[in-house]
């Protein structure tokens, strides 16, 4: 089965909610979602042939929380990393990083680069994640690497920001799924978004399975896409 969809992104949210609700530490909620939410998804996304999925797993503002839960998210990542990259990297997904990984410890950053470097010329799906992200601070550090280039500012274009981003190279997300019942999109994708439609379900993200992502899917084909134009033409 394919779809119109080329690219979906998916805000990760409730791992906590969900590991509190059953009484366990939030890390738990992460955990699960690494272990148990995520590869489903991409393979639901390689069934209807979509060729590129991102999912928002860390955020510039998430450094504040509990200093314990970001030492067990970042243990996570380093699990996520190793064998479980490699094994997503073994059935042909290419694999990304956006956001600014300076400020991870060193093995995490070489761990990314490592599996960019191995699966750079895989194409069954480029499958993006989002570590310590924010669309400002994206924006920003495109402007810095268009300022340190000296391009004149006659010659800035949208082509130009779009290539000084993290998703260079990407089609913008057709889709934005924010799971967790916020209805907001706290900064992700902003310049790529602006033509995005969005989904706002109440499910925690452990709970988010193939079917509840379908109905995403299912509610997405429903809708009419003008991107600024008419939804037929006009006849006279």
């Amino acid at each position: 089965m394919d779809t119109p969809i080329k690219h979906i992104a998916i805000m990760m949210d409730g791992n906590r909610r969900w590991a509190r609700s059953k009484g366990m530490d939030p890390v738990k909620g992460h955990e699960y979602a690494a272990n148990h939410t995520i590869e489903p998804l991409i393979e639901k996304c390689v069934d209807l042939g979509i060729p590129y999925v991102t999912f928002w797993a860390f955020s510039t503002e998430n450094w504040k929380r509990d200093e314990n839960e970001v030492k067990g998210i970042l243990d996570i990542f380093r699990i996520a990393f190793g064998s479980l990259a490699f094994r997503f990297i073994a059935r042909g997904a290419k694999l990304q990083i956006l956001g600014d990984m300076t400020r991870f410890p060193e093995d995490i950053a070489k761990k990314t680069l490592e599996v960019i470097s191995k699966s750079a010329h895989n194409n069954k799906i480029t499958v993006s994640f989002a570590l310590n992200y924010g669309g400002r601070d994206e924006i920003v550090r495109a402007i810095k690497k268009i300022v340190d280039e000296k391009i004149p500012s006659n010659q800035i274009t949208d082509e130009t920001v779009s290539s000084h981003l993290d998703t260079a190279g990407m089609p913008d997300p057709d889709l934005i799924i924010r799971t967790g019942g916020e209805r907001r999109t706290s900064g992700y994708l902003p310049w790529q978004s602006v033509y995005s439609e969005l989904y706002f379900t109440p499910t925690l993200f452990p709970d988010f399975t193939p079917d509840k992502f379908m109905e995403a899917i299912d509610d997405f084909t429903q809708r009419d896409r003008r991107f600024g134009g008419d939804s037929t033409p006009k006849t006279k």
